[in-house]
C-alpha cells in the first residue's frame, strides 16, 4: 500500500472493514449449521470452513481493471469477491444440501450462482459459487454486503490448492498442461462418485445388518 495514495488506502481499509465483518457473519452461519447437525447427530456434510478478505494490493487492482474510483460505497457495490468463505465437504451431495441450508436462511439474499462442478472450467476447476449478500450491524446503521461463498468437496479442494500452486509458479499456456490438469481433475471428480456410490452400498449394508 505504500505506493498507493493515502485517500485510497483509507476508502480500501474502510471497505476492508465491511468484508472483514460480512465473513465473521458468513462463517458463523456456516458454523451453527455444523453444530445444528451435530445436534440432530446427523452425518458431517462440513469438513472445513475457512475465510479470507481481499488484500489492499488486490482491491485496489480489481477496482482498475473495472475501472470504478477506489471509493469504499463503490468497492462494497461493485466488487463480489472482496469477502471469501469456503467450505470443504465430504460428498458431492452435501454440497448441494449445504447450500440449501445456508440459502434458506430468510437474510441471506443470493446475487449469483456458478455451478463449475457441472460445467467444470476449461482446466477442469470444480466447485459451487454463490455471490450472496448478508447484512452487517453496527451501532448505528446496517449495511448489506457481499461475500463469495466456495462450496466444493475435499478432492475439488484438493485438486484446486495443486492448480494453484502450478499457476503461481509459472504462467502456463502450454495446452498440452492444460489437458493434462483436467485428467486430473476428471479423476478425482470421478473419484468423488465412486465414493458417493460407496457410501450408499454401506449405508444399505449396515441397515440390512440391523434389520437382519
Amino acid at each position: 500500500m505504500k505506493h498507493l495514495l493515502p485517500q485510497y488506502q483509507m476508502e480500501i481499509q474502510n471497505a476492508q472493514f465491511f468484508f472483514e465483518c460480512v465473513m465473521k457473519e458468513c462463517e458463523t452461519k456456516f458454523s451453527v449449521l455444523l453444530s445444528e447437525l451435530s445436534l440432530r447427530n446427523e452425518r458431517t456434510a462440513i469438513q472445513r470452513i475457512s475465510s479470507r478478505v481481499k488484500s489492499n494490493h488486490s482491491i485496489y487492482e480489481k477496482c482498475r481493471k473495472k475501472n470504478i474510483p477506489v471509493v469504499a460505497d463503490t468497492i462494497l457495490k461493485e466488487i463480489f469477491d472482496g469477502a471469501g468463505v469456503r467450505i470443504i465437504c465430504s460428498y458431492i451431495d452435501d454440497v448441494y444440501r449445504v447450500r440449501e441450508m445456508f440459502l434458506g436462511q430468510d437474510d441471506v439474499v443470493l446475487l449469483k450462482e456458478k455451478n463449475y462442478i457441472e460445467a467444470p472450467k476449461e482446466n477442469g476447476y470444480r466447485s459451487l459459487h454463490l455471490v450472496v449478500q448478508i447484512p452487517v450491524f453496527l451501532s448505528n446503521m446496517k449495511e448489506n454486503v457481499n461475500v463469495e461463498v466456495q462450496i466444493r468437496t475435499a478432492a475439488m479442494d484438493f485438486w484446486a490448492n495443486l492448480e494453484h500452486e502450478l499457476k503461481y509458479k509459472n504462467e502456463y499456456k502450454d495446452r498440452k498442461l492444460i489437458n493434462e490438469l483436467k485428467q486430473c481433475s476428471e479423476k478425482a471428480h470421478l473419484l468423488d462418485k465412486e465414493m458417493l456410490l460407496l457410501r450408499e452400498k454401506i449405508m444399505q449394508f449396515n441397515h440390512s445388518s440391523l434389520s437382519g
